[in-house]
């Protein structure tokens, strides 16, 4: 199996798989792991891949353009790949999953830096995101790296008796809203333009919103611990509603592998 990593810290992703049971597997030829650093596709002098989030608010968002041009060099390596995005309001990691993607001959896993991804990213080149936990961390190489792990355990060969990997088991919040930072317009994606007029209520009440919604879409076992107020009802059918009216052409995976 190919896996190939878009992280700003490769050698940390290289020296973590040497070891144990990764180690053994790579040393077999059951395993292959490359990397793609999305700051080598950066243009300016200072290799810049981050910018201040739309809307305001704490932390620098990666960037669009580094990230998918990142994403076509791992493509290249991978063509047949699925596109994973490791983020904390992804799909939960569960045993059942990592059977899936140990199915698979490839895979592209990116990893997350500081406040978030452009979501016009993960929108325009992500197949699934997923989470290992429902925790927030510095970036997405450990969960990278447990995934690769989990996946691993479960390639013929990997294990000295492969038993072993079919008998083993497997704060109050709502998840992340959509993060975006410059350019305004990429590849036809505007930035929402509520997050653009300067009017923090309403940008709080729109990330309140989509915050919920994305609970209610990705894991509604989060919103049945939660007892919601009158609002966040009222945000919830907004976003309900939304969902069922016609959509604007702006779906999803457009980022063809390979393509600039």
């Amino acid at each position: 199996m190919k896996i190939v990593v878009v992280t700003l810290f490769p050698e940390f992703v290289e020296q973590a798989v040497g070891f144990g049971v990764l180690g053994r597997a790579i040393e077999r030829g059951v395993l292959e792991v490359r990397t793609v650093n999305p700051r080598q596709f950066a243009t300016d002098v200072h290799k810049t891949v981050d910018d201040r989030p739309y809307g305001g608010g704490p932390g620098m968002v990666l960037k669009a353009e580094p990230l998918k041009l990142a994403m076509d060099a791992a493509a290249a390596m991978a063509p047949a790949a699925r596109r994973v995005y490791l983020a904390a309001d992804g799909a939960p990691v569960t045993q059942p999953k990592v059977a899936e993607l140990a199915g698979l001959p490839e895979l592209v896993l990116v990893a997350g830096r500081y406040e978030g991804v452009d979501e016009r990213f993960v929108e325009a080149c992500i197949d699934e995101s997923l989470a290992v936990g429902d925790i927030v961390l510095s970036g997405g190489e450990l969960p990278a790296l447990m995934v690769i792990d989990a996946v691993s355990r479960l390639l013929p060969g990997t294990l000295g008796c492969a038993e072993s990997a079919e008998q083993e088991s497997f704060a109050d919040g709502l998840l992340d809203w959509p993060h975006y930072t410059r350019p305004e317009t990429w590849q036809g994606r505007e930035v929402p333009a509520v997050l653009k007029g300067g009017n923090h209520a309403a940008i709080g009440r729109w990330r309140m919103k989509q915050s919920l919604g994305r609970t209610w879409q990705r894991r509604p076992d989060l919103l049945r611990r939660r007892e919601l107020d009158d609002e966040e009802r009222r945000l919830l059918d907004e976003y309900r509603a939304e969902q069922e009216a016609p959509r604007d052409g702006q779906g999803r995976n457009h980022c063809e592998k390979g393509e600039t």
